[in-house]
């Protein structure tokens, strides 16, 4: 005999000034009929801005086999707040499975305060009456030969086991849409003309390789801007071979793929030469192109000698030397590598006009309402199967659409009502009380991009290292991140590598003392340095930011730098600019003073070191033009081996950290939230470069819960 019982437990803490809403859910196990087990089960509960620890000591009674369990529980809560501790005392739960439960609780809730403890309020027993549901995931001991049991889980019917993360959801079902909104629209459907444009072609266009959807999330749980090349696997290319020197890459072509069936396709098998094609206009190697795309600065650095067919389903990549980034960038390169049709092209010369788009991909782009919404209707002949579940063909979701909603209060408020399916880029505050008014609704955390602010390096002041070392000494992070983000980010200063990229940076701690102090906060230091760099009144300078796009730009933070650099005399004045001019101000260094900017730390290390600051890169935020520098950039792109790779790198990184181009901010935590109807989903942010809204291809609807919970099916 052996039983499973869950139960759904809420408390409600109160603490001056707030209310902490805490949910968990607690399932029981009995192994051994007529035993009794006791076990003390230690765990932490996460809430935004707040740590729950949760100590239980349970035992648990099984009398008879096919008869009344009586479960007892002591559980002691203690909820952890900046400056205050709160414990809570459960005396007594008693549960019967299947049946109404009578629960009888004592609580006692202390508020410790510096310098005093207070009783806040002893609270007498209480009866609340709750039904214990069936669970969905059963244990259950299986009888042997020999002295062993076997223990095995069954799930109810109707559910599945998640083979990446081992969780127990709704089995996939197809058919349904889902809405999700977007804070801005993409100017058109080419990544020819710039990188702006993936977002409505990821899930109509494919590219040769994508990261595994259905590897471990203890291996890697894609909620990182990048994904590593060890978890890359093939997608429209079944697989690949390089050569021992390095300089030849073949790929495979998957058989069976077509084209949507739309004109001018009209649904022919996908083949070598579409590959060839797309890659030549990308880089301008062939196929009449003799430019490469002016924004495809990862595949433009490949040293390509040449791209071809061999035949029907095979394409060869033949590389100038070696490049150790190489399939990185052809396979599943940020925010380029998709395969557009040649006919598409050739009639019009480029595919910007969305009714002109034809792909390979699960969905096709049916509809797109410029700067107000996007919808893409299931391709019923895509090729891909569910790599969690390969008995599956993609896609489960009959539409997918997506609104274009700038202001974030908008899309909170569609978020609660049901209207919204995910939000990404939610700040604290808003997490907080998206806890308390929508317990409901799934979370995840990431802290993975740092606020980062960079400065016009090529005229004065900031061409003066002592300046950039002045900024960077006025801010206290550590302040910012206590106060503003709740202290959930991560103010450790890293360069342009960091921990999703071991053996490729210098960690903080091993850092030289000097250049450890040049990262703390010393206002009175960065006076100092402004004094004799010659400015020991300050000056004037201004910081060009955006507000349309959450990934990149946090106005808050910018606001909270100011006030930090205008206590070293620095006056900054801030100037908001729509996001696509900012962006192109950026590009061609026409910004004035200091732009504010997110970089990530997951890159390829030969995009990573350059990308900051070669001086050729067209993302080189400072303009930097740095012969040292350069002449890293150089070494690590021609390094003979991983090893040697990896060394350059890092010296690279800490030379980077020393110069102090851009003044480093806490890595902000960012929080998504999810509706529990959208199912498959633990907030992933992307599935290979740059595809942001890929995972929708790879989820389901729980239309009954949808509806239970909206009344809309």
């Amino acid at each position: 005999m052996l039983l499973a019982v869950a139960a759904a437990c809420t408390e409600t803490v109160e603490v001056p000034g707030e209310t902490v809403v805490v949910e968990k859910v607690v399932t029981e196990t009995v192994e051994v009929p007529g035993e009794t087990v006791v076990k003390e089960v230690v765990k932490e509960v996460q809430v935004p801005g707040e740590t729950v620890v949760v100590k239980e000591v349970v035992t648990e009674t099984v009398e008879v086999p096919g008869e009344t369990v009586v479960v007892e529980k002591e559980v002691i809560r203690t909820v952890e707040v900046p400056g205050e501790t709160v414990t809570v005392e459960v005396v007594k739960e008693v549960m019967v499975p299947g049946e109404t439960v009578v629960v009888e609780k004592e609580v006692v809730k202390t508020v410790e305060v510096p310098g005093e403890t207070v009783v806040v309020e002893k609270q007498v027993p209480v009866e609340v009456v709750k039904t214990v549901q069936v669970p969905v995931e059963v244990v259950k001991t299986v009888e042997v030969a020999g002295p062993e049991r076997v223990v095995v889980k069954e799930v109810r019917p109707g559910y599945v086991t998640d083979p990446s993360n081992g969780k127990v959801i709704v089995a996939p079902q197809y058919g349904g849409s889902i809405t999700e909104a977007k804070i801005v629209d993409a100017p058109h459907a080419d990544t020819w003309w710039g990188p702006s444009s993936r977002e409505p072609v990821t899930l109509v266009l494919e590219k040769l390789g994508i990261a595994d959807w259905g590897i471990d999330r203890d291996e890697w749980d894609f909620k990182s801007y990048n994904n590593p090349t060890s978890v890359l696997r093939g997608l429209l290319a079944e697989s690949y071979e390089i050569s021992p020197d390095g300089l030849t890459i073949t790929f495979h072509i998957r058989k069976g793929v077509h084209w949507h069936d739309k004109p001018p396709m009209n649904g022919r098998e996908l083949v070598a030469d579409d590959i060839v094609f797309s890659f030549h206009r990308m880089t301008g190697t062939g196929s009449g192109f003799t430019e490469p795309s002016p924004h495809a600065t990862v595949i433009s650095n490949l040293p390509i000698e040449s791209i071809e067919a061999t035949d029907k389903y095979t394409v060869v990549f033949k590389l100038t030397k070696l490049h150790l980034d190489a399939l990185w960038d052809i396979y599943s390169s940020s925010n380029f590598g998709f395969i557009y049709p040649p006919e598409v092209i050739q009639e019009h010369g480029d595919a910007q006009d969305w009714r002109n788009l034809v792909g390979t991909g699960p969905y096709e782009l049916t509809d797109w309402v410029k700067d107000s919404s996007q919808t893409f209707t299931k391709n019923p002949n895509y090729w891909g199967y569910d790599e969690k579940f390969p008995e599956n063909r993609l896609p489960y979701l009959d539409e997918i659409k997506f609104l274009i909603i700038p202001d974030s209060s908008t899309q909170l408020a569609a978020l609660r009502t049901g209207k919204n399916a995910r939000m990404t880029g939610v700040t604290l505050d808003q997490a907080k009380a998206l806890q308390r008014t929508n317990p409901e609704l799934l979370w995840s955390i990431n802290v993975d991009l740092p606020w980062t602010h960079s400065m016009d390096v090529r005229k004065p002041p900031f061409d003066d290292i002592r300046v950039r070392t002045a900024m960077q000494l006025a801010l206290d992070n550590e302040t910012i991140n206590n106060t503003f983000l709740g202290g959930m980010g991560d103010t450790t200063p890293y360069g342009f590598m960091g921990p999703a990229r071991p053996g490729y940076y210098t960690p903080f701690e091993e850092w030289p003392q000097e250049i450890k102090d040049n990262y703390a906060y010393d206002p009175e230091r960065a006076k100092q340095l402004l004094a004799e760099a010659g400015y020991p009144n300050g000056f004037k300078t201004k910081l060009e930011t955006a507000t349309t796009n959450l990934y990149y730009m946090n106005l808050d933070y910018t606001q909270l730098a100011v006030d930090y650099w205008a206590q070293i005399g620095v006056d900054v004045e801030i100037d908001i600019i729509e996001w696509t001019v900012l962006l192109d101000r950026i590009k061609t260094h026409t910004y004035e003073g200091m732009v504010q900017g997110l970089r990530g730390l997951s890159w390829p290390p030969l995009f990573a070191i350059r990308l900051n600051h070669s001086s050729n890169h067209a993302w080189n935020y400072p303009g930097v033009q740095d012969p040292v520098y350069d002449a890293m950039v150089e070494a690590a792109e021609n390094a003979g081996s991983a090893e040697e790779l990896m060394e350059l790198v890092k010296e690279a990184d800490t030379y980077f950290i020393e110069q102090q181009w851009v003044t480093w901010g806490p890595m902000r935590p960012g929080f998504i939230f999810w509706q529990p109807w959208m199912v498959g989903y633990n907030g992933e942010i992307l599935i290979g470069g740059g595809r942001f809204s890929l995972y929708l291809s790879r989820v389901w609807l729980d239309a009954d819960l949808r509806e239970e919970m909206t009344g809309t099916r």
